[in-house]
C-alpha cells in the first residue's frame, strides 16, 4: 500500500504541449507500485485547460475544487465538486476551467500514451 498526503506535495506549473493557460500539477504518487494506475492533482485557473487530446487508456476525473468543463466533440459538461467522470480510451476530449471559473480534479490514469491533437478554439458553455 502507498499513501500520499496532498499537503506534503507542492503543485508545480504544468508545462508541455498538453496545457494552455495557467495550470498546476502535483503527482500524488511518485510512481505506481504494483499497479498500472497513477494519481495526480491538477489545478486549472480560469481560462486554463488541456488541449484536445486522447489517451490509449481509460481516464477518471474526480472534481475536488471549483467548477469547470469536461468536453467531447459532441457535448460540454459543467462539472463541480463531487462529480466523477470516466473518459473511455481513445475518446477525443478536453477539460479545465471556464473563462471565469477555476477547477481542480484528481486524474486517475493508467500506463499508456496521451496524444495531444489541437488547442481548444471555442467554448460553448458560458456563464460559469
Amino acid at each position: 500500500m502507498q499513501v500520499a498526503h496532498a499537503k506534503d506535495g507542492k503543485p508545480e506549473p504544468a508545462t508541455g504541449e498538453m496545457f494552455t493557460g495557467q495550470v498546476h500539477r502535483q503527482p500524488l504518487l511518485d510512481k505506481p507500485q504494483g499497479t498500472n494506475l497513477t494519481l495526480g492533482l491538477v489545478k486549472f485557473s480560469p481560462g486554463g485547460r488541456t488541449k484536445w487530446h486522447r489517451h490509449t487508456f481509460d481516464q477518471g476525473l474526480l472534481i475536488v475544487e471549483g467548477k469547470g468543463i469536461v468536453a467531447t466533440e459532441d457535448a460540454e459538461h459543467v462539472v463541480e465538486v463531487g462529480d466523477a467522470v470516466i473518459i473511455p480510451a481513445n475518446e477525443k476530449h478536453w477539460h479545465g476551467g471556464s473563462e471565469t471559473s477555476g477547477m481542480a480534479h484528481i486524474s486517475i490514469t493508467q500506463v499508456g500514451e496521451s496524444i495531444v491533437i489541437e488547442p481548444v478554439t471555442a467554448i460553448k458553455t458560458k456563464g460559469i
